[in-house]
């Protein structure tokens, strides 16, 4: 019997979903077995996030991260999807000296990290030059608006954008400009849901929130964060589904216990010979002392 013909979820049927009122499901993927399992379970879009910087490498923020550390974390993520749509993260500096780099840069994702977009932060007129520069080329472009983790140095700390009335409409004017620049979706991240209900009204593209309430087309969060993969601090707007921290540790504690107690590997998980080969062994000269 023929394997049924998996159906790739691809930027025309994210549009459909959004015109049928059906939600749109997504997770950061930083490697191949994560991206499997998310891909098996009908996740839509699965974004290589830059936030790899603070979840996978250790960075304190994403501004360390390299273009070269983008590929080499997208091209596991999009060979295990085979439905999802893949798209990269571009990170911090690789879209700020030219169009040409940019292009060359984003290019990288589809080209080596075999990626289907890019994502790239802010809305400024220059991003938006960009973003239409990207799309010339051929590169679908998701955007990013709101609260902009590249931007940590300048807003200081992580924290809700467009509380205010002046902020909120500058945002969602944003949301609009990317959409007139191209954008296949907009990010809305940590900005008030009355804010978010407003972007998605207005869009006919996705919006995909995070930390932007129930009123986006779409939700967005970080997988080791979704799965509780560290013990620390977490944001308001996530939902732990599992302490995985904890099951982990746990885990390799007994099995550190089995090995200092010589109770691991046991027989059950040794090879053996055959007992006639055994004996043969045994009473061979080269092994008598």
């Amino acid at each position: 019997m023929s394997e049924t013909k998996i159906q790739k979820v691809t930027i025309p049927s994210l549009r459909a979903k959004k015109a049928a009122g059906e939600k749109i499901t997504a997770l950061t993927a930083y490697d191949y077995p994560i991206a499997r399992i998310l891909d098996e379970a009908g996740i839509d879009i699965i974004l290589v996030g830059d936030s790899l910087g603070m979840v996978v490498l250790g960075y304190e923020n994403t501004i360390p991260v390299t273009m070269d550390d983008m590929i080499h974390h997208t091209k596991p993520v999009a060979r295990a999807a085979r439905r999802a749509l893949v798209i990269g993260d571009m990170p911090y500096f690789s879209f700020h000296l030219s169009e040409e780099e940019t292009v060359r840069n984003a290019s990288r994702f589809l080209k080596e990290g075999g990626a289907r977009g890019v994502k790239v932060e802010g809305a400024s007129k220059k991003r938006l030059k960009l973003i239409e520069r990207l799309i010339g080329a051929e590169i679908p472009v998701m955007g990013h608006v709101g609260l902009t983790p590249q931007s940590i140095h300048h807003i200081g700390r992580f924290k809700v954008q467009g509380s205010e009335k002046q902020e909120a409409e500058r945002i969602i004017q944003d949301a609009v400009n990317l959409e007139k620049a191209g954008c296949f979706a907009v990010i809305l991240e940590c900005i008030p849901m009355e804010v978010a209900r407003l972007i998605t009204e207005k869009l006919t593209v996705p919006t995909i929130g995070i930390g932007a309430g129930p009123w986006c087309d779409g939700q967005i969060l970080v997988f080791h964060d979704l799965v509780g993969y560290e013990d620390g601090y977490l944001p308001k707007f996530v939902k732990k589904y599992i302490d995985l921290h904890q099951i982990l540790t746990r885990a390799v504690a007994d099995y550190r216990d089995d090995v200092e107690k010589g109770a691991f590997p046991n027989d059950e998980y040794s090879y053996h010979l055959k007992p006639e080969v055994a004996q043969a062994l045994e009473k061979s000269k080269e092994y008598k002392k």
